[in-house]
């Protein structure tokens, strides 16, 4: 009996998308502040101050409440609201969904079982039957003939 890869592939699947979601969560916070997204406001030549630049700019010199520079800035100083925690879980789940079935995908692909060094080499147009491959001097036993039909000399 071997392994059931369907089911196999079904719990990597559940465990990749428990993984991101979980760790996109906790991870939210350390990349919010990395991007420059902090408590005490948006740090200076940071990838957040170049966002809220772009974002006033493009709404006459203001950053307008509700914009995505806004929620960021909030979750950056407060943390994440109910919300937005599961919105970021549901993405993390997507990614590590997504890359544990692309990874279920490339074992199956690339994972496959490589022929024994030792194995004899299969003649051309052997057709991998068994009786193609009897040593010399044994007996076949596995004739497509069935014993009826053998005549006996």
């Amino acid at each position: 009996m071997g392994i059931n890869k369907k089911a196999v592939a079904g719990v990597v699947g559940v465990v990749g998308v428990a993984a991101g979601a979980v760790g996109a969560v906790a991870a939210a916070p350390f990349v919010l502040t990395a991007a420059g997204f902090t408590g005490a406001g948006i740090a200076a030549g940071s990838f957040a101050a170049s966002m809220m630049s772009a974002a006033a700019i493009a709404n006459g010199g203001g950053v307008a409440a509700g914009s995505l520079v806004a929620l960021l800035q909030s979750a950056g100083a407060i943390g994440l609201s109910a919300g937005g925690t599961a919105a970021v879980a549901t993405a993390g789940g997507a990614v590590g969904g997504a890359l544990a079935g692309a990874g279920a995908w490339m074992q199956g692909v690339f994972g496959k079982k490589k022929k024994a060094l030792n194995a004899a080499p299969m003649p051309p147009n052997s057709k991998k039957h068994p009786k193609n491959h009897a040593k010399e001097g044994s007996i076949d036993t596995t004739d497509d003939e069935s014993e009826d039909e053998l005549e006996i000399n």
